[in-house]
């Protein structure tokens, strides 16, 4: 097996290398990530000037673009193989509910899975890397269980792990994502020249957190597991919208 492994700390993340120790034996595997953190970048990507990549003396590879970046890169030439499995993170934090439409966590596996490939995105609920040995060993689990009971096609999964010493014992669950209020608001300060500066506020705490979403999960002591898709259509909808605007 072939897997390509990112994530949105950047290569230097604790996370990242916990999560390509996990897979050592599983298979060939190549890291391309961020040179720095990317955190929030979403599936954007660099159109307006050239990209660098470069070896570190580990042997990943990084470059001075997105999560979606480095994935892409890898998947339309860099690499010059198709691989069998993307994996994204460990993040440092939660990638829950609407924080998913923001996360580079998810954003370099979303990249995997919009070309077919089975892709999954990893991440520790809470921010510091605490257990991190754990959650690695969630990981690998995960992606044995998966690879060998994998449906037909490219699929992407994400994997919140709770941060606990006993994280690999405990249930993994099938979740839906739960909702969060809006965001709070702006920060505003002056910086030390005199000039306004705002800071973008904290996340809105959850709003729909009831039983069966991963903020539920996690918060019971258990792995939760999303599968996502890309497409965005209101499909409960699209006949309302066709009486009110088909001509």
């Amino acid at each position: 097996m072939r897997i390509l492994i990112s994530n949105d700390d950047g290569y230097l993340a604790p996370g990242l290398q916990a999560l390509v120790d996990a897979c050592q034996g599983l298979g060939q595997i190549e890291v391309i990530a961020p040179e720095q953190n990317a955190s929030g970048t979403s599936n954007s990507l660099t159109l307006n000037r050239p990209l660098n990549v470069y070896r570190a003396a580990n042997g990943f590879r990084y470059l001075n673009g997105t999560p979606s970046d480095g994935v892409h890169l890898a998947l339309t030439g860099l690499l010059g193989y198709r691989p069998d499995l993307v994996l994204s993170g460990i993040n440092n934090g939660a990638n829950m509910g609407d924080d998913t439409l923001y996360s580079g966590t998810v954003a370099a596996a979303t990249e995997g899975y919009l070309f077919g490939i089975p892709s999954i995105a990893f991440s520790q609920v809470d921010k510091g890397w605490g257990d991190l040995d754990a959650a690695a060993r969630v990981a690998r689990a995960v992606v044995e269980q998966v690879m060998a009971n994998r449906p037909t096609g490219g699929f992407l999964l994400n994997v919140n792990i709770p941060n606990r010493p006993d994280a690999d014992r405990l249930p993994r669950v099938v979740t839906r994502l739960g909702r969060r209020h809006a965001a709070e608001g702006i920060i505003e300060q002056i910086n030390p020249r005199g000039e306004t500066i705002y800071w973008i506020g904290p996340a809105g705490d959850a709003r729909d957190a009831g039983e069966g979403t991963d903020f539920f999960a996690t918060a019971n002591g258990q792995v939760s597991i999303t599968p996502l898709q890309v497409d965005l259509t209101d499909t409960a909808r699209l006949g309302d919208w066709r009486g009110r605007l088909q001509a």
